[in-house]
């Protein structure tokens, strides 16, 4: 056997890297459920391959395998690049209560190693995160005003509620429209049963309602949801009955339309151009029918009184109608009207939980004022009046 010369073999040694030297794996992989979180996150770390510190072979990035078993088929979830002091990927695919195995690949121009594998390990949800536990005291605050305000409604007390000129307005509307001999056009939204605007329409529809009941005025109803005339019809059929006018109800007059937004706007425009009413409602869910809708109801003469969430609605139904409920006035609207004790507590200890969040919001704006200038304020009074001083 020849022996191989001393240059050669050192030549060799240092061609070795080219002709695919080993490339160690990562260090130090571990994978833990992500903390303080909803569950369905798993958390993976680990040290940089002992080549990529020495540079002795160059490694472009970790790839990060998962599998439901040690043994088990890996399927590849993504990758983070080299050139990290320390490394970290978040698997936010995971299902709860699954347990998952991980494999970091370190992966080189020709070549690639597998770490060994990390796991078992589970991803849960947290049933507290103490990072939170502002919400949590505002939360049960909050809660505490409005159990409060709603025994103070129940014992009878006097609860104190802001004016709504809307609001005010309905019985002028309403008894407008008895005076000239023509029906109350009641249109709540475009919305199905399952939209909180719609809920809170619906809910003044049986207030209104009874009160036209009283007034022995016509009432019109027109409906684009099925379940929204049906609902309607039995609220509307309630509030005649606490009236005591159960003969006066005229289940045909709550009636449906169509789903198609355009179709029903055009039949509710037919109504009004066809009955004439003397006041109009609208409230509830709107979209591009608001200003269609109030234009017409201007056209025949009635007063209007118009009520929604919608900000993109909201100016035209400003520009175009007689009264206007902002945002949460909607919502309002049923507890001002019924006085039921549960709606009225509801609504005054909501409405003293935002009043200390304001002050809560001016306060801290004023302090982080004060604590970025108030002491630069400060000093050059100072100096200011140690200059006056020595004048």
């Amino acid at each position: 056997m020849k022996s191989v010369p001393l240059g050669v073999f050192i030549i060799m040694a240092l061609a070795a890297p080219a002709f695919g030297q080993m490339l160690q794996a990562a260090e130090g992989v571990t994978a833990r459920d992500t903390p303080l979180d909803a569950g369905s996150s798993i958390t993976l770390t680990w040290q940089p391959s002992p080549d990529e510190a020495g540079r002795k072979v160059q490694v472009l990035a970790y790839e990060v395998w998962r599998a439901t078993r040690a043994a088990g088929e890996y399927e590849r979830l993504g990758e983070v690049e080299s050139g990290k002091e320390n490394y970290e990927f978040t698997d936010e695919e995971a299902e709860n209560g699954v347990e998952y195995f991980y494999k970091v690949r370190a992966r080189g121009e020709r070549m690639s190693t597998d770490a060994a594998p990390a796991g078992p390990v589970k991803a849960t949800a947290e049933w507290f995160h103490p990072d939170r536990l502002n919400m949590l005291v505002a939360s049960v605050v909050l809660a505490a005003f409005v159990l409060y305000f709603i025994s103070q409604a129940r014992a009878g007390k006097e609860l104190f509620i802001r004016r709504i000129a809307g609001l005010e307005a309905v019985q002028e509307a309403v008894g407008r429209a008895t005076e000239m001999g023509k029906p109350v056009l009641y249109v709540p939204g475009i919305a199905d049963i399952d939209d909180i605007q719609t809920i809170a329409a619906v809910t003044i529809l049986g207030r209104v309602a009874t009160m036209i009941a009283e007034y022995d005025a016509a009432l019109l109803v027109p409906c684009s949801r099925s379940l929204v005339m049906s609902t309607a019809q039995e609220v509307v059929k309630e509030a005649y009955l606490e009236a005591g006018r159960p003969d006066a109800y005229r289940r045909e007059n709550v009636r449906y339309l169509t789903d198609d937004q355009f179709g029903y706007v055009a039949g509710v425009d037919g109504i009004m151009l066809r009955e004439k009413p003397a006041a109009n409602f609208y409230l509830g869910t709107f979209y591009a029918e608001s200003l269609i809708l109030a234009e017409t109801g201007h056209s025949v003469g009635a007063i209007q009184i118009a009520g929604t969430a919608m900000p993109s609605q909201l100016p035209f139904f400003i520009a175009a109608c007689d009264y206007t409920l902002i945002g949460e006035e909607l919502f309002a609207a049923s507890a001002y009207l019924s006085r039921e004790p549960r709606l009225l507590g509801s609504l005054v200890g909501q409405d003293l939980g935002k009043v200390i969040i304001l002050i809560s919001i001016i306060v801290g704006v004023v302090t982080a004022f004060l604590a970025q200038f108030g002491f630069e304020l400060f000093g050059r009074s100072i100096a200011l009046e140690q200059l006056f001083v020595v004048k």
